[in-house]
């Protein structure tokens, strides 16, 4: 059975996606006969592109995905080349993981607390330094260009691309490199950017892509942060979509498929700018320089990644702080009383989105969870390297999910649903949630379940025990700390899945991250605090259980307390 593990992963990955994609673009050309559309028309595409401000909002999008990507893939390979080896590396490299699972709408909150105009951080600065004793009239957080937006997708883009790149950085022997580089007289950032980055990049360019593709169809960080008059493309599509009008369904489907466009040409212009950086840069890394700018990029590797590290914590205690605070007035610094009071009102409403929550992203890890060590146990037990032949494509088909635009398919997937007759419910959204979890969850484990000793295996067949009785006796104990940190990214991005929830859930299945993008509309910042941190700290504990359970299993065994 296990053999068809490969092949049921490529089609549970690309089946939804290009039945959702089919069912998207048919309305887009009028032909819908459950909504009366029996004919091709281009009627949605002429009532699309009538609709005032779309030039804006596609720019915004387009600007968002380029803009993002660039700067937390700089701050990255900075941070790489300035700070490899040191104190501060081992410090960014134990947080990688916690940053990773803070939701985006967490992030995204306790953003808007910090920089808001009557945020923390005008509190701290005034009146002293700003002389305000009221909050400037500044339109910082939904700025019209959408650089709140930005900020807050580079502080989540970040780890996501960190993590990314130090689990590719095995492959490279960076150690070697630099020490034959160090050896002609290179200084260590310099040697760093000129003989590792160049070979890092092929094997993070999809992630990259990922990237590109969430930050111009971002939809839940775009309702907290981003413009409003006009909003990004993503969040007027789901605004037709959830229209009472259903014959706005029709556009809808043309703006998911100008979505799907907006996301290509961002990834057609990030090629480009590949293929003029590697023709530049070939140029620096021939050219010999040694030491010139050695000690500004790594004052600046070292200060971003400490700029965006403290500003995500920061967010968080600022969430904290609101979920408490009584009286407070501008510009004080501390409310002048603290109080539970919100945590009580809100402890009733809770109980059943967290619970929801719960089931969908536990329900959602554990069959992503059994996907991937079936594939992977098939892989070791057929010798089949993951760089070979038809495992190649299959292992690229991974990030499909990631790199088609998530409101381009979901809603051709909720129009399939519909024609079925299939109602709302859990486990339609626990199936949506699969398309997103099972990609992380397979790159979270794969390298350490590859990596893994073949030897051990041998010896458990050698003492009579047959292929399952190893798999399940040897090498799952043993690779314990790895498969509970990839359950825990599992949940981590179940929790913070936002559109397919209100897409195929119909806005019928509440969960944290639903409930907590509701309150953005509103102005209680004490209750939205109370949710977001909620929110933040579901998958904070799962890696709290990650960390602390082989720790605690393990205790009397040195060797199996962590990953190998």
């Amino acid at each position: 059975m296990l053999r068809f593990a490969p092949a049921l992963i490529v089609t549970l990955l690309v089946g939804p996606i290009l039945a959702g994609l089919t069912m998207a673009a048919l309305p887009a050309f009028g032909y819908l006969p459950a909504l009366g559309g029996h004919a091709f028309s281009l009627a949605p595409w002429r009532e699309l592109f009538a609709q005032p401000g779309l030039a804006r909002s596609v720019a915004v999008s387009l600007a968002s995905g380029l803009v993002t990507t660039a700067i937390s893939l700089t701050v990255v390979l900075l941070f790489l080349a300035a700070a490899s080896g040191s104190r501060l590396d081992h410090w960014i490299r134990r947080l990688v993981s916690p940053l990773l699972s803070l939701p985006h709408a967490a992030a995204a909150f306790g953003l808007a607390f910090l920089i808001a105009p009557s945020g923390l951080l005008a509190r701290l600065a005034s009146p002293g330094l700003t002389g305000w004793e009221r909050p400037p009239d500044l339109l910082i957080v939904q700025d019209p260009w959408g650089l709140s937006l930005m900020a807050g997708l580079i502080l989540k883009e970040i780890p996501f691309l960190l993590l990314m790149s130090l689990a590719a950085l095995p492959q490279l022997a960076p150690a070697w490199r630099l020490a034959m580089a160090r050896s002609l007289g290179y200084r260590p950032t310099i040697a760093w950017l000129k003989v590792v980055a160049p070979s890092l990049y092929p094997l993070i360019r999809l992630p990259v892509y990922a990237v590109i593709a969430y930050a111009t169809s971002v939809v839940d960080m775009a309702l907290i942060l981003g413009p409003t008059l006009p909003p990004t493309l993503a969040v007027s599509i789901l605004t037709w979509f959830q229209d009472p009008d259903l014959s706005r369904r029709f556009m809808a489907s043309a703006g998911a498929l100008l979505q799907l466009g907006v996301t290509a040409a961002a990834l057609a212009i990030w090629w480009g700018l590949e293929r003029l950086v590697a023709r530049l840069g070939r140029s620096w890394i021939e050219g010999g320089q040694r030491h010139r700018g050695e000690w500004p990029l790594r004052a600046l590797g070292k200060g971003l990644i400490l700029t965006t590290t403290l500003t995500a914590c920061a967010g968080i205690a600022t969430l904290a702080l609101h979920s408490v605070s009584g009286f407070w007035r501008f510009p004080e610094a501390l409310p002048q009383a603290f109080t539970l009071l919100h945590w009580q009102r809100a402890l009733p409403s809770l109980a059943g989105p967290v619970a929801s929550t719960l089931v969908i992203a536990g329900v959602a890890t554990l069959l992503a969870l059994a996907l991937t060590l079936a594939a992977l146990e098939n892989e070791q037990r057929t010798g089949c390297h993951p760089a070979q032949g038809r495992l190649a494509s299959a292992f690229t088909l991974l990030y499909l999910p990631l790199i088609v635009p998530q409101i381009a398919f979901l809603f051709g997937l909720v129009v399939v649903v519909e024609t079925l007759g299939t109602r709302p419910q859990h486990a339609l959204v626990i199936f949506g949630h699969l398309l997103f979890v099972l990609p992380y969850v397979f790159l979270s484990l794969s390298e350490a379940y590859r990596r893994f000793d073949p030897r051990w295996s041998q010896v458990a067949l050698s003492l009579g025990n047959t292929p399952n009785g190893a798999f399940w006796r040897v090498r799952l104990p043993m690779l314990l700390a790895p498969l509970l940190t990839a359950m825990a990214v599992g949940l981590a991005v179940s929790i913070g899945q936002y559109l397919p929830t209100q897409l195929l859930g119909a806005g019928r299945v509440p969960t944290v991250t639903t409930e907590a993008v509701s309150l953005a509309a509103g102005g209680d910042r004490r209750l939205i605090g109370v949710w977001a941190l909620v929110q933040a700290s579901l998958p904070l504990l799962g890696f709290l259980v990650a960390v602390g359970l082989p720790r605690l299993l393990w205790s009397h065994r040195r060797g199996m307390r962590g990953s190998p």
